[in-house]
C-alpha cells in the first residue's frame, strides 16, 4: 500500500501537536517504579487574564470598594483569610488548603514593561523571555532539553489538551499534548494509520519527519495508555473539563510514568463584561476539581510530592468598567498547592492600590525569579541555563 506525499501530508493528524511524542519516551519502555520522593509539577493556566483583585480581596481597603461599587466583593460574603484579606466566595476548597497549610499566595506578580495583549504576554510567560525579546521556545520546553540531553532514562512532560503550548516546546524536546490517553491509543491503533506506517520509504525531509513522528506515536500510545490505568481513582471526579484533566493527571502521577511536568489551561477569563457571573462560573469549576484533585493525591500518599502553581498572562485593571467588568491590567496573583511547600498562606503583600501604574497593580514580583526557584528547588534543574541568566531564588519551596 504505498501512500503519496500529498495524501500522508493530508491525513497527518497523528503528527499534529495533540499527537507529537517526544523521541526519548520510548526510554520508557520498561516499566520503572517511581519512588516516594519523585516531585511533580502541574501548571495551570488561566487563560484570558483572571481578575486578581476579585480571587484574593483586600476586604478593608477603601480603595478597593470606591473603584468598584457594583463589582467589588462585600467583606460578608468573600472567605476570610485574615482580618484584611478574603478569598473569592466560590474557592471554598482554596480556603481550606489555606487552613491545614496546603496553599501558598503570592501578590504583585507580573515583569518589567508588561504587556496588555493577550498573545504577547501569554508568549512572555511561556517563554520566560523579557518583555522586548522573543523566544521560540518555552521555559519547560528547555527545561527537557536540559534534562533530556544524554540522558539514559530522561523525564517528559504533558500537556492535557489538543494543542501543545510554547511553554512546553524546548528546541530540541518537546511536550506531549493529548487530551485522552484512552482516544490516542485507539487512534495509534486504527489500521488506517498502521498501513501507512508500513508504507514508508525514506523520501523527502518534511514527509520522513511525520513519519518519523507517527511511527514513535504508534510504538508509545500503548505505554501511556496502560500507565493511565494502573491507578484505579476512588474519587469521583467533577463532569467538567477541569475536572477530567486533573483526573488524568491524578491517574498518571499515580502510575508508574515518570512524568516530571503536567500542564493544562482553564480558559474565559477575559471579563470584560459581566465579570462577576463569569468568574464564578469558572472558579465554581476550579474548585470543585481542585477539592477532588487534592483529596486523591492525599489519599495515595502523593500529595507530599506535588507542587501545583496557577498563573494568568496579566491581571485586571483596579476600577471597573462601564460594562460590569474589568478591562486588561498587569500586576496579579498566583496561587501555589502542595504538601511540600515552606512558606504557606500570603507569602507577601497585598497589592498596594494607593500606588498604581496609569490604574494598574505595579508588579513587585518578577515570574521568573518564580519559574527559577522550582527549576532549582523542585525540578532540580539548572535554571540560569535554562532561563539564560541568574534569578534570585525564593523560599516559598
Amino acid at each position: 500500500m504505498l501512500f503519496k506525499r500529498k495524501e500522508f501530508l493530508q491525513i497527518g493528524s497523528l503528527a499534529t501537536a495533540s499527537l507529537m511524542l517526544p523521541k526519548f519516551l520510548k526510554a520508557f519502555d520498561k516499566k520503572a517504579m517511581v519512588p516516594m520522593g519523585n516531585k511533580v509539577l502541574v501548571v495551570l493556566q488561566f487563560s484570558g487574564g483572571n481578575d486578581g483583585l476579585n480571587t484574593v480581596i483586600p476586604i478593608r481597603n477603601d480603595i478597593y470598594y470606591s473603584s468598584r461599587p457594583k463589582l467589588g466583593i462585600e467583606k460578608d460574603k468573600a472567605l476570610l483569610l485574615t482580618d484584611e484579606v478574603g478569598i473569592n466566595p466560590a474557592l471554598s476548597a482554596f480556603k481550606n488548603l489555606y487552613e491545614d497549610g496546603s496553599l501558598g499566595i503570592m501578590n504583585s506578580v507580573g515583569y518589567p514593561n508588561p504587556d496588555r495583549s493577550h498573545f504577547r504576554s501569554m508568549d512572555i510567560w511561556q517563554s520566560a523571555s523579557d518583555s522586548d525579546k522573543y523566544i521560540y521556545t518555552g521555559w519547560l520546553g528547555r527545561y527537557l532539553d536540559a534534562q533530556c540531553d544524554g540522558c539514559g532514562k530522561p523525564t517528559q512532560a504533558l500537556e492535557v489538551d489538543d494543542i501543545l503550548s510554547l511553554a512546553l516546546k524546548g528546541e530540541i524536546n518537546k511536550g506531549l499534548a493529548v487530551k485522552d490517553p484512552k482516544r490516542l491509543y485507539n487512534t495509534s491503533h486504527e489500521k488506517y494509520f498502521k498501513d501507512i506506517n508500513a508504507a514508508y520509504e525514506k523520501g523527502e525531509e518534511t514527509v520522513d519527519y511525520l513519519y518519523k513522528t507517527l511511527s514513535e506515536t504508534l510504538s508509545s500510545a500503548d505505554y501511556i495508555f496502560q500507565q493511565s490505568k494502573t491507578h484505579s481513582s476512588t474519587q469521583v471526579y467533577p463532569a467538567t473539563e477541569t475536572g477530567k484533566n486533573l483526573k488524568t493527571i491524578a491517574s498518571l502521577i499515580m502510575s508508574d510514568i515518570n512524568t516530571k511536568v503536567y500542564y493544562l489551561s482553564l480558559s474565559s477569563f477575559d471579563t470584560h463584561v459581566n465579570q462577576e457571573n463569569q468568574q464564578k462560573r469558572l472558579f465554581t469549576e476550579l474548585n470543585d476539581a481542585i477539592n477532588v484533585f487534592v483529596k486523591d493525591l492525599k489519599d495515595n500518599n502523593r500529595f507530599q510530592d506535588v507542587l501545583l502553581l496557577t498563573f494568568s498572562e496579566f491581571g485586571r485593571r483596579v476600577a471597573q468598567n462601564a460594562s460590569g467588568g474589568t478591562d486588561h491590567g498587569m500586576a496579579n496573583n498566583m496561587f501555589f498547592i502542595g504538601g511540600g511547600l515552606k512558606q504557606k498562606g500570603l507569602i507577601n503583600a497585598m497589592p498596594d492600590l494607593s500606588d498604581l501604574n496609569e490604574g494598574d497593580l505595579k508588579y513587585t514580583v518578577d515570574f521568573k525569579n518564580v519559574y527559577a526557584t522550582v527549576l532549582n528547588k523542585w525540578l532540580g534543574a539548572d535554571e540560569k541555563a535554562i532561563l539564560g541568566k541568574q534569578y534570585e531564588l525564593m523560599n516559598f519551596v
